[in-house]
């Protein structure tokens, strides 16, 4: 994929899959996640609904996660972003977490979610943005070189 492809495609409400290295001996975590980018950085976000997640303690102690989203119908395709945190922010505005939700919900669930996790923050809300430092891409529509 030339680098127009791959953003257009993370573009997409694709959801992705989150790994991050466990902090004992066992495998690393991998969860799915609603995501956004934009200017190059991945967004998405941990600890809904007063929830202490797992991940949040992860990503906060590894400082770097893989990020992979993929198209699951043919033809094939599918975007790795090996990532490191940039940020993590605990009272994020609406108006980040809808950027988030709002390309997987209708725009009245996304901003009713947006302003329960911010309007009375939990602490266990965070929103992450991660810079990718290295790709891994395939579309498998496009002929092998």
């Amino acid at each position: 994929m030339t680098e127009a492809d791959r953003d257009e495609f993370l573009a997409g409400p694709h959801v992705a899959v989150l790994s991050v290295a466990a902090a004992d001996d066992r495998p690393p975590l991998t969860v799915p996640v609603f995501y956004a980018y934009r200017d190059g950085r991945i967004t998405f976000f941990t600890g809904t609904r007063g929830r202490t997640a797992r991940k949040t303690r992860l990503l906060e102690r590894a400082g770097a996660f893989s990020l992979n989203v993929q198209q699951p119908t043919y033809p094939y395709k599918y975007v790795t972003a090996e990532c490191v945190v940039e940020r993590a922010d605990r009272a994020p505005s609406t108006a980040e977490v809808r950027a988030v939700t709002g390309r997987y919900l209708p725009e009245a669930d996304a901003r009713a979610f947006a302003e329960s996790e911010t309007t009375d923050p939990s602490g266990t809300f965070v929103l992450f943005t991660g810079r990718p430092v290295r790709w891994l891409t395939h579309d498998f529509a496009e002929p092998e070189n």
